[in-house]
């Protein structure tokens, strides 16, 4: 921000030219339109007001004595490429304010020009460079943020109880229930809690359990020991330790756990109550120091009364319970998430920030999103690679007239759906069905929002 009273709204211009007469009343004309103007003759007092925090936007006459304006273009772009440049030119040098946009200028107007034209471009310059120095802020906090947060970002009233809440149960090594809505960040929340935690340089280990399948449960958590035979032959096993036991001195987050079968979670609620492995083939169990976090979208007080999940279980893990809001309660969070999430997926993807114009502001602050921050942030990465800005769409959410993209999708769910009640809910069969990588298989069942736990048995969703 400039120092001395508010900023006009319009933002921040420099403006150069060598013709006095010009300067005075193209500067009287911006200030009419709104912008604060500082005006100069040349480039070399020009540059002494630019460092790579300036706020605002360059314009400049090419045809100028000493320095030219593509000369100044030259000396701003080494003190921050970023900062936009609009070049004022004759239509005699229009293939050198050409190539200057090749390399970098921001945009260039010919002589003469409509006032409104300028005006327009330079707002559009602003609101880039204003984006600009919001996301290097936005890098800059993130780096000196707290785990609470880095995973929990908003500053509505809402979140800051929420990181408070995490921050001060993050070290009561207790268990806790995180509940809410599809992709509303309940696995940001248990991280969270891991690593403001004394745990946080132990393990973090992640059970999806509407994924755990049924004929390998026991192994893949528990362990196994040398000998066990094994498998429709019969082959002796090797000494092989369950994830749950890996995961000693740190934390497991159980998501989804409303996925869990009621076999299942008998044989879990041994490791909930006694923090107690008994690897198949031992003698006797081995004890584990976890901490355990479950997570549900799920209301299980109802799955309990409906006796699709055990009382015992339900209440050992609700002891303290963290509910996480969904978007349509910190409305005012969404701007901030989605520019959170655009500057990480620009970095990781090592992209550009792209500018967000109009049109996509407007759809950030008006469409309901659904899904939640996940549908959030895969519009942000959309975004970033430069894909169409157009909504996921989701269960029951349909246009008057569906495109063939949105016939497609919804064909390809119902596949999924007859895959997976045809084997029961077992992810392992229905991927071979499907001929499905377990990454795709997964991320197409949180796109289309399919519960795989339903399936288990045969049962159908509700």
């Amino acid at each position: 921000m400039t120092s001395g009273g508010a900023k006009p709204a319009a933002g921040l211009v420099v403006f150069v030219d060598d013709d006095a007469d010009l300067l005075a009343a193209q500067k009287r004309g911006l200030e009419l339109a709104g912008f604060q103007v500082r005006a100069f003759a040349n480039g070399a007092d020009a540059l002494k007001e630019i460092t790579a925090h300036f706020e605002g936007v360059i314009m400049t006459d090419i045809r100028m004595p000493q320095m030219d304006g593509l000369d100044l273009f030259n000396r701003i772009q080494a003190i921050d490429a970023d900062i936009p440049v609009i070049l004022v030119t004759g239509h005699g040098d229009v293939a050198m304010a050409v190539k200057a946009l090749k390399q970098g200028a921001y945009d260039f107007i010919t002589k003469p020009f409509a006032m409104d034209a300028m005006v327009q471009s330079l707002k559009r310059a602003v609101n880039k460079r204003q984006l600009v120095l919001e996301n290097r802020q936005l890098r800059q906090f993130r780096q000196s943020e707290s785990p609470a947060q880095s995973l929990i970002t908003g500053n509505s009233a809402i979140v800051q109880h929420l990181r408070l809440t995490l921050t001060q149960m993050a070290d009561a090594e207790v268990d806790i229930l995180i509940t809410g809505d599809t992709g509303v960040g309940k696995e940001r929340a248990a991280k969270a809690l891991h690593r403001l935690s004394s745990r946080q340089n132990k393990p973090f280990l992640q059970l999806n359990c509407s994924a755990l399948p049924e004929e390998t449960f026991d192994i893949e958590l528990f362990g196994v020991e040398p000998g066990v035979k094994l498998g429709v032959y019969g082959l002796p096993s090797r000494r092989s330790i369950g994830r749950l036991e890996k995961a000693h001195k740190g934390t497991v987050f159980l998501d989804d756990v409303e996925g869990l079968t009621l076999p299942q979670q008998a044989r879990l609620l041994r490791v909930v109550e006694a923090r107690e492995v008994w690897p198949l083939g031992a003698e006797e169990p081995r004890f584990i120091d976890i901490r355990i976090i479950a997570a549900t979208r799920a209301d299980l007080a109802q799955a309990v009364s409906q006796g699709r999940f055990r009382a015992d279980l339900y209440y050992r893990l609700s002891s303290f319970t963290v509910r996480v809001p969904p978007l349509s309660e910190r409305k005012g969070d969404i701007s901030l998430l989605f520019q959170t999430f655009l500057v990480d997926a620009c970095a990781r993807l090592k992209r550009p920030i792209p500018v967000i114009n109009a049109r996509v502001q407007s759809h950030i602050r008006d469409y309901h999103w659904p899904g939640n921050i996940r549908e959030l942030e895969y519009f942000a990465e959309r975004f970033a690679l430069g894909l169409p800005d157009e909504p996921v769409m989701h269960e029951g959410e349909r246009s008057e007239a569906p495109g063939l993209a949105e016939l497609l999708a919804e064909h390809e769910a119902g596949l999924i759906r007859q895959a997976l009640q045809a084997n029961a809910g077992s992810a392992k069969l229905t991927m071979k069905a499907l001929k499905l990588p377990s990454k795709t298989f997964y991320d197409k069942l949180n796109r289309y929002g399919i519960q795989i736990g339903s399936y288990r048995n045969g049962r159908p969703e509700s």
